[in-house]
Formats: C-alpha cells, sequence, structure tokens
C-alpha cells in the first residue's frame, strides 16, 4: 500500500526497524516534510501517531486511521500501519550538468 502527496511517499512495511529514534513532534504535529517554496507542511495531527528515524529512513507509525494534509493539496486518508516516508526529489536535468556517472 502507498499514499503520495506532492513529493512525499508513505510505503507500507511489515514493522519498525528496531533500533529507531522518535523524531519530536513540531507545534503539535508530525511534519513529515516542509515544502522547499512554500514552506507549508506535509503532516499528521493525529495525537497518537509517532514519527521515527533509523538511520537514514524514517517511518511513520499510525495506529488510526489519520489523515495527511498539506495547505495545497488538502488531505489524504491513511490507514493505520507503519509506513516509511520517502522525501522524492523532482528530476531537474540542468542540476545534473557536469557530473558524470559510472558508465560514462
Amino acid at each position: 500500500m502507498q499514499y503520495r502527496q506532492g513529493d512525499v511517499l508513505l510505503v507500507k512495511v511489515e514493522k519498525l526497524p528496531a533500533k529507531k529514534i522518535k523524531i519530536e513532534r513540531e507545534k503539535g504535529r508530525i511534519v513529515l516534510a516542509h515544502g522547499e517554496a512554500t514552506g507549508h507542511a506535509h503532516a499528521v495531527d493525529h495525537p497518537n501517531a509517532k514519527f521515527w528515524e533509523a538511520g537514514d529512513d524514517r517511518y511513520l507509525e499510525i495506529p488510526e486511521p489519520t489523515e495527511l494534509r498539506h495547505e495545497e493539496h488538502g488531505f489524504i486518508p491513511l490507514a493505520p500501519g507503519v509506513y516509511q516516508v520517502i522525501r522524492q526529489m523532482e528530476y531537474d536535468p540542468d542540476a545534473m550538468e557536469g557530473h558524470h556517472f559510472v558508465g560514462d
């Protein structure tokens, strides 16, 4: 199961990693990502939801149905579960100029 809102992708996983660190809320809500241009945020308000960090990965734990909200995108209903939070970046070919990759 997956949910996408703007540049945030939530992918359902079986369970949380064993080693993780809790990420604190911002002004009472879990902020998955801040918008680069507008400052708006992809956020969850549910009081029992938790946000975790395990190495470079982040996870959202939702015990009950809730909503992922964003000022520009509206909301997406989320089913209970554990989701890996992936921040997707837009492809910008100009930003890649001058970079060389294996096989070039």
